[in-house]
């Protein structure tokens, strides 16, 4: 697998990439916490400035990287968010700070037209057999920097300020830019001639989705693991405080623990990928996230909860990895970027939802009832996949 040149140029971009980005979150978030002394609404506004533009942009991105050659449209995004976070930076230095959050939203902009490309190329250069295991490559490698992503940009941050920061994600950029030069030529598109306009191309990307029984599944299986992850994302700090007894920094090591079990979990499917089905390892990842969530709610025990936190993060790789090999296995290289623009909507505009939900389902009812309600969400998610689990090759 990682004999594969496109594999292994776009683990080297995506390197670079993270970097940048988790340099960029955590820079952008210390120094405007500290220069709005901890303004609950500028500090809401980074989440707003870097979530946005899934909602907004993910199904025109996916629609244009349909119609684009996907290495010229990753180049030229990791390019044009380089240019915009240098020019973020001079305004920066000229002493206007609100310019940060148009810094995180075009590079977010730009990255939903960049990574339905990168999806294409898989599906051009991989075989099918691999798919698995080049997708539990990737979640490692985010899992990877969900652990010493913090520490490095809070780290570049503290010793060396805003403006260093800026232009080490901006380097970054164009380094993963430079590195997605190595790829292969982009092959010649032959449905370029029976292209028609954006909007037809939206409503046939539609269309195709729920023509599919494999792609509708997953999406209404994605709405309920997105519902049930945003009722439980915000209330973490309170199972620190309320159930355990310690106060809200604890929090960050329970998340070097999932981190820490996410890139176990997600090396295991490496070594697996060939052996078990995308559906199963789906299956298998709301069915524990699902127990591990419940089990949260009512854990009174410090070490009982760093397990359950480990048990859930050690599986959850495998709702990410399944779900993006099915959707690589049952969708037409044609289409692979408006499906992707249809199914990440669909998880986070609902993990959004969940989130918002969250602190008034908490006053009216209570923790436990809350976690709970979250792991029905993600057991009811596993039942709508039981259909797939019995169909022994989707594709």
């Amino acid at each position: 697998m990682l004999g594969n040149k496109v594999v292994r140029t776009i683990i080297a971009s995506r390197v670079l990439l993270q970097l940048g980005v988790w340099v960029r979150n955590f820079a952008i978030l210390l120094y405007v916490t500290e220069i709005t002394g901890n303004d609950p609404f500028y500090v809401s506004l980074i989440s707003v400035a870097e979530f946005a533009p899934i909602f907004l942009f993910a199904l025109i991105g996916g629609t244009f990287a349909d119609r684009w050659l996907p290495k010229k449209t990753m180049i030229l995004s990791d390019g044009l968010s380089a240019l915009s976070v240098f020019a973020v930076l001079l305004v920066v230095l000229m002493g206007s700070w609100r310019a940060l959050l148009l810094a995180t939203f075009v590079s977010a902009v730009l990255s939903q037209f960049s990574q339905p490309s990168a999806m294409k190329l898989f599906k051009q250069h991989v075989p099918e057999e691999q798919l698995q295991g080049v997708m539990a490559v990737f979640q490692s490698l985010t899992a990877f920097f969900m652990v010493i992503g913090p520490m490095i940009g809070a780290f570049i941050y503290e010793h060396y300020g805003i403006e260093t920061s800026l232009a080490i994600m901006g380097v970054m950029f164009i380094g993963s830019a430079l590195v997605l030069g190595l790829l292969p030529k982009d092959m010649p598109d032959e449905t370029a001639s029976e292209r028609k306009g954006i909007a037809t191309e939206i409503k046939a990307g539609l269309h195709y989705v729920r023509s599919s029984a494999v792609l509708r599944n997953l999406g209404i299986s994605f709405a309920f693991a997105g519902l049930g992850a945003g009722l439980v994302q915000p209330l973490g700090v309170f199972v620190m405080i309320e159930n355990l007894g310690k106060d809200s920094s604890f929090l960050q090591w329970m998340m070097v623990v999932n981190g820490a079990a996410m890139m176990l979990g997600g090396t295991l499917v490496i070594g697996i990928g060939k052996k078990v089905k995308p559906q199963i390892l789906l299956a298998a990842g709301l069915l524990m996230s699902a127990a591990g969530t419940i089990g949260m709610g009512s854990a009174h025990n410090v070490l009982l909860a760093i397990l359950l936190q480990a048990l859930t993060g050690f599986f959850y790789p495998c709702v990410h990895i399944g779900i993006n090999t099915l959707i690589l296995q049952n969708t037409e290289t044609a289409y692979m970027g408006r499906v992707g623009g249809i199914m990440g909507p669909m998880f986070m505009g609902f993990m959004v939802i969940g989130m918002s939900m969250a602190g008034y389902l908490k006053g009216v009812f209570s923790l436990f009832a809350v976690f709970t309600g979250s792991g029905v969400l993600f057991l009811m998610g596993t039942l709508i996949l039981l259909p797939l689990l019995r169909i022994r090759k989707l594709a």
